[in-house]
């Protein structure tokens, strides 16, 4: 485990993904740069040196618009248990702003709107501990103006986590994802 305080770059123990002609490539840094994905799973980012940890993305939608997903997992399996993620959205685009809440098998952080530039942030707090996770998540992207999605999530099974997987309802998206551990 790194001495020093700060954020530390974690390199994943492998990826899974799905997508016609899709990739995923852990770089010599840590960071993974993905292409043509409509899922893509982090393994063995979340241990026992960190708590908490930040997971940072720039990414592109092939074509059309899609929501983002997300599931914990556990050596190599999404925990996809019935109603046990719960996300508080805030959402602002053009002129609308909305909100909403939802629970499902699943947590929702953001929308990917056709070849526009995304990117976003999440924190997620204690996903190696066998208690219940919770995140928080900010997905920007430049549709027709300035569009954020602020999230908060939870998820309620005391399961220890080592990953995490990214879904989309539709399509495909391609960048870079880095997951890095919080140490203070």
């Amino acid at each position: 485990m790194p001495n020093k305080n700060g954020l530390h770059l974690i390199t994943p123990t492998s990826t899974a993904k799905t997508g016609t002609g899709s990739t995923a490539t852990i770089n010599a840094n840590g960071s993974v740069t993905f292409s043509s994905c409509a899922t893509l799973s982090l393994n063995g980012v979340f241990s026992a040196d960190y708590d908490n940890y930040m997971v940072v993305c720039r990414f592109t939608n092939a074509s059309g618009t899609t929501t983002l997903q997300y599931r914990l997992r556990a050596s190599g399996t999404d925990n996809s248990t019935a109603s046990s993620y719960v996300t508080q959205e805030l959402t602002a685009d053009s002129t609308t702003v909305s909100a909403g809440r939802y629970t499902a098998n699943l947590a929702y952080f953001g929308t990917a709107y056709a070849t526009q530039r995304s990117g976003l942030v999440m924190n997620v707090y204690g996903p190696f501990l066998a208690q219940p996770t919770a995140s928080r998540s900010v997905t920007v992207g430049d549709s027709s103006s300035a569009y954020s999605y602020d999230a908060a999530h939870t998820h309620n099974q005391s399961i220890s986590y080592d990953g995490l997987t990214v879904l989309l309802s539709a399509g495909s998206i391609s960048g870079l994802v880095a997951v890095y551990g919080m140490r203070s």
